[in-house]
C-alpha cells in the first residue's frame, strides 16, 4: 500500500510475515545535522501525505442522536449544525434523510468518519453512529394460549373481555396488503379522536385503503444505508404496500380481524384471528428486501409516537455479534423515548438459538420474546421401497403418491467431479452431478448453516430431482415449506436408518408424501430451537428474553406475491401462510398487551409487562415444565420467565413498576456519562454515588439476574416494589423454588395491603456458598386467595 511504496535513505524496512509494516530509523552519525533534518523531513512530508490520503473519505449514512425532545425542533437547526462540519465547497451535501423532533431528538445525514467524529463532540450531541442494516426476525397460536393457561374454555373459543379503550398498534415492518380479509373493519367503531396519524398514498396505495381497521400507513423514502465502509442505494417502493409479506403476516397475529376457513393449501383449516379482532393497526413501512435502515427504524418510531399509537410492535433486529451498545441501538434509543412518552415496544428476540449469549433487542425498557411451538405439527412421510415408512416435518404440497416410488441416492454417491465429499453430503451449490441427481431422490445432511434450507432445495430442484430428503443433526427445527417440490427433514437417528438402507439395496427406492396436519402433538409449548437464547451480551443482570410466545408455524395473512410463489398447479392458497420466527411470537405479545392495556387503560407500559411476566405459564399441556428441543428442562434463557398466558394477566393482583427512574439508574450502572443520561432524560438527573453495573439487579424489573455471585460472600440482598392492582385489603405469602443448595430468603415472607397502602418494598437474600457453579434458576411466588404473582430468578455462581 502507500507506506510500503514510499522509500527513504533514511529509512530501514522490516518485514514480518504475514503482517507487513515499516520502520524508520535516523542515519546513525549524530554529527551529521544535515542528514538527520533531511530525514525529519522526508517523515514529515511521508506523514502528510498519509494525512492527505487519509482524509479523502466517501460520505456514508450516519444517525447523530441528541437525547430526549423539549418539544418540536425546526429541521434549520439541524440544518445549520451540519454547515458548521460539512466543507463549503460540498453544500449539495448539507440536508437531512430523517429529522426525528417528538419523542427523541436528532437527525440522520450523508457524513464522512471525519465529520461524524467532529458532531460527536459537539454539545447537545449524545451519539453519532453508522446507520445500520438491520433484518427481519423471520389461527391456531391464540386458541393454543387460551386452552393451554385455561383448560376449561371450549377448544376454538373467543372470549371477548370487557375493553373500555380503543387500542391502536403501531407495526413497524415491511408495510401491509390493505386488502386482506384480516384488515376488514366490519363492526368496527369511529376512529379514535386521539389519532393523529396518515394514510400516505403510493402508486398502488390509495387513502381509501385505509379503513376503521387499518387506521393509519407510511412509507419512507430510504436514501442510503451503510454496510461497514460502504454505503449502498437501497431499492424503494414509495408506497406503504406490502411487497415482501413479513408485514402483512405480523400484523394479521397481533390484531388481524376474525377470518373463517382460513388456511394454507388446506392446512391450518380454522378461524384466523389476532390478538383482538377490534384493536386498529397502523403499519410503518421501514423494510425493502434489502433490510431495514436503522435511521428509517428510528424515524417510524418517532412517528408511531406522535401519531398516537399505545404499543408499537418490531419484529427486527441485528446479529447478535453485531450488537452496538445501547446509546447506539436504532431499536434501543427509540424504544427508550417511546416507553417515556408512555408507549410500550415488543420486540423479537432473534433466530441465532440454541446458543448462548444471543438474544437481541435487550434493553430492560423493551419487551423481547422468544419463540415456541403450539399443539400443531406438519409431517410429511418418507415411504422406503422395502415398505418401511419414517416421519419427517415439511410443508410441501407435492402431487406423488404411494403409487410409484423413484430411485433414492445419497448426496456423496451422486457427487460432481472434484467435489469435496463434506459438500455433496449437505448439497452445496455446484457439489452435485445433475446426470446423477436427475429423476432421483436424494438423501443429504443439514451441514454447511451459512447454506439455507432454501438453497439446498433449488440445488436439488435444479438438478431435477425428484425430491429431497434432509437429515438434520440437531433433530429440531421449524417446518420448512418446499411449495410443490417433495421434501421432508428428518432427525438422525431416522436419517442414519435411511442410509442404512441405501447402503444396504442394489437399487434403493422412495416416495415423498404431501404433508398432512397432526393435531394435538404433545409436549407443547417447546422452545424453538432456532429461538435466540440469554443471557445478554450487554449485560447479564438482566434477566432476557423476557417472555415467550407461539412462533413456529404459525398462520397469518398473505401478498399475492407470496401466494403466486408457493402455489402448486391448480390448488389457492387462500390469502395466508405459515411462517415461523421470533418475527411472529413478537406480534402475540404485542396483541396480548393490547388486551391487557383494553382492559387497564391506565397502566403503564411496565405494569402491563409484568402482569404478562408473572402470569406466565412454565407448563406445558401435560402439565410438565416446558423442555426445549432437546427434551431437557427449559431455562430463563431459553423461554424468559415462560409461555404468555393473556386472559390471566388481566387480574394479575400485583406489578412491578419500573419507572423511567429505573432506566436511568440502570443506565448510570452500565457505565454511561451523567451529561448523556441528563440529555437522553432532559432532566438534571446525578447518577448515585456508587454506579457499578452489579447493581443494575436492584432495578424494579418483574424477573431478577445475578451476573456474579460469589459463594464467600455470604448473602447478597435484592430489593423489589410491587404495587396492588386486585383487592384493597390482602396479605400475600411467599413461597421460594430453589435450586439445590442455593439458599434464598425472602424478607418479610408476609406483605399486607390496605385501601391506603398500595405499594410495598421487600427483599431477598441470595446465598450459593452450597450451590452449583454456574447459572442457578428459581422463582419467588407471592400467592393470596386467586392470585400467583411469580418472580423468575436467575443467579451466576462463583
Amino acid at each position: 500500500m502507500l507506506s510500503s511504496q514510499l522509500k527513504f535513505p533514511c529509512a530501514k524496512k522490516l518485514s514480518h510475515s504475514p503482517y507487513k509494516y515499516t520502520e524508520f530509523i535516523l542515519a546513525k552519525s549524530t554529527t551529521n545535522t544535515i542528514t538527520i533534518m533531511s530525514c525529519l523531513l522526508q517523515l514529515l512530508s511521508f506523514f502528510l501525505i498519509i494525512s492527505s490520503a487519509a482524509s479523502i473519505q466517501t460520505p456514508k449514512h450516519y444517525v447523530v442522536y441528541m437525547g430526549s425532545s423539549a418539544g418540536e425542533t425546526a429541521e434549520s437547526d439541524h440544518l445549520q449544525l451540519l454547515s458548521t462540519v460539512i466543507p463549503r465547497e460540498e453544500r449539495e451535501r448539507i440536508s437531512i434523510t430523517n429529522h426525528y423532533n417528538h419523542a427523541l431528538r436528532g437527525f440522520s445525514a450523508m457524513l464522512t468518519d471525519d465529520e461524524a467524529s467532529e458532531l460527536s463532540g459537539r454539545n447537545g450531541v449524545v451519539s453519532v453512529f453508522p446507520d445500520s442494516i438491520l433484518q427481519l426476525h423471520t389461527t391456531r397460536s391464540w386458541d393454543f394460549l387460551d386452552d393451554n393457561s385455561n383448560p376449561k374454555l371450549n377448544h376454538g373459543s373467543y372470549l371477548p373481555h370487557k375493553s373500555t379503550y380503543d387500542v391502536i398498534i403501531g407495526m413497524i415492518d415491511t408495510g401491509i396488503w390493505a386488502e386482506s380479509p384480516s384488515f376488514k373493519d366490519e363492526g368496527m367503531g369511529e376512529i379514535p379522536k386521539r389519532w393523529k396519524g396518515v394514510c400516505m398514498e403510493g402508486p398502488d396505495f390509495k387513502k381509501s385503503d385505509c379503513n376503521r381497521k387499518l387506521i393509519g400507513a407510511r412509507y419512507y423514502n430510504v436514501m442510503h444505508a451503510s454496510n461497514g465502509n460502504n454505503t449502498t442505494q437501497m431499492r424503494v417502493d414509495k408506497s406503504p404496500r406490502d411487497t415482501v409479506g413479513h408485514g402483512t403476516h405480523t400484523a394479521s397475529i397481533a390484531a388481524g380481524a376474525i377470518v373463517a376457513n382460513a388456511s394454507y393449501h388446506g392446512l391450518a383449516q380454522g378461524t384466523a384471528r389476532g390478538g383482538s379482532p377490534f384493536f386498529r393497526i397502523a403499519a410503518y413501512k421501514v423494510c425493502s428486501e434489502d433490510g431495514c435502515p436503522g435511521s428509517t427504524i428510528l424515524k417510524a418510531i418517532d412517528d408511531a409516537v406522535k401519531d398516537g399509537v399505545d404499543i408499537i410492535s418490531i419484529s427486527i433486529g441485528t446479529s447478535a455479534f453485531l450488537q452496538p451498545n445501547f446509546l447506539k441501538d436504532p431499536i434501543a434509543i427509540g424504544a427508550f423515548h417511546a416507553e417515556q412518552m408512555g408507549v410500550m415496544v415488543a420486540c423479537s428476540g432473534g433466530n441465532e438459538g440454541p446458543d448462548p449469549f444471543t438474544v437481541t433487542n435487550a434493553a430492560p425498557w423493551i419487551f423481547t420474546v422468544a419463540a415456541s411451538n403450539i399443539d400443531r405439527g406438519f409431517h410429511s412421510k418418507v415411504l422406503l421401497g422395502n415398505g418401511r415408512i419414517f416421519q419427517g416435518s415439511a410443508i410441501n404440497f407435492s402431487n406423488l403418491t404411494r403409487t410409484e416410488t423413484y430411485p433414492l441416492a445419497y448426496g456423496k454417491d451422486i457427487a460432481a467431479k472434484y467435489s469435496p465429499i463434506p459438500e455433496a453430503r449437505s448439497c452445496y451449490p455446484g457439489s452435485l452431478d445433475p446426470e446423477k441427481v436427475k429423476g432421483k431422490i436424494i438423501v443429504c445432511f443439514d451441514g454447511f448453516p451459512v447454506v439455507s434450507r432454501t438453497i439446498k432445495k433449488l440445488v436439488a430442484e435444479d438438478a431435477k430431482a425428484k425430491g429431497l430428503i434432509l437429515i438434520n443433526e440437531n433433530d429440531e427445527s421449524a417446518p420448512f415449506d418446499s411449495g410443490p417440490f417433495p421434501f421432508t427433514e428428518v432427525g438422525t437417528t431416522i436419517g442414519y436408518k435411511i442410509l442404512k438402507y441405501i447402503n444396504s439395496n442394489k437399487n434403493p427406492s422412495a416416495i415423498i408424501l404431501p404433508t398432512v396436519e397432526i393435531p394435538g402433538i404433545k409436549p407443547a409449548p417447546v422452545v424453538a430451537y432456532f429461538s435466540s437464547r440469554g443471557p445478554s451480551v450487554l449485560t447479564e443482570n438482566i434477566l432476557k428474553p423476557d417472555i415467550m410466545a407461539p412462533g413456529v408455524a404459525i398462520l397469518g395473512a398473505i401478498t399475492p406475491k407470496d401466494e403466486e410463489e408457493s402455489a402448486s398447479d391448480g390448488v389457492k392458497p387462500g390469502g395466508y401462510a405459515l411462517e415461523s420466527g421470533t418475527s411472529m411470537a413478537c406480534p402475540h405479545v404485542t396483541g396480548a398487551s393490547a388486551l391487557v392495556k383494553s382492559v387497564h387503560p391506565k397502566w403503564t407500559s411496565s405494569m402491563i409487562r409484568s402482569a404478562l411476566m408473572t402470569t406466565a405459564t412454565v407448563y406445558d399441556n401435560m402439565r410438565k415444565p416446558v423442555t426445549n428441543g432437546s427434551a431437557s428442562f427449559a431455562t430463563p434463557h431459553e423461554m424468559g420467565v415462560g409461555e404468555i398466558s393473556p386472559v390471566k394477566a388481566l387480574n394479575p393482583g400485583l406489578v412491578f413498576e419500573t419507572t423511567t427512574e429505573d432506566y436511568l439508574r440502570f443506565l448510570c450502572y452500565n457505565g454511561s456519562p451523567e451529561k448523556t443520561i441528563r440529555s437522553m432524560s432532559k432532566t438534571k438527573y446525578k447518577c448515585p454515588t456508587k454506579s457499578s453495573d452489579d447493581l443494575i439487579s436492584n432495578i424494579n424489573y418483574p424477573s431478577i439476574s445475578i451476573s456474579k455471585l460469589e459463594k464467600s460472600i455470604g448473602f447478597l440482598t435484592i430489593k423489589r416494589s410491587v404495587t396492588n392492582v386486585g383487592h384493597p385489603n390482602v396479605t400475600y405469602t411467599s413461597t421460594v423454588q430453589a435450586p439445590m443448595g442455593m439458599k434464598v430468603k425472602v424478607i418479610p415472607k408476609k406483605i399486607t395491603f390496605l385501601e391506603n397502602v398500595k405499594r410495598v418494598s421487600f427483599k431477598m437474600l441470595f446465598d450459593g456458598s452450597e450451590a452449583s457453579s454456574g447459572y442457578n434458576f428459581g422463582s419467588i411466588t407471592w400467592s393470596a386467595a386467586q392470585y400467583s404473582v411469580r418472580t423468575v430468578f436467575a443467579v451466576n455462581v462463583e
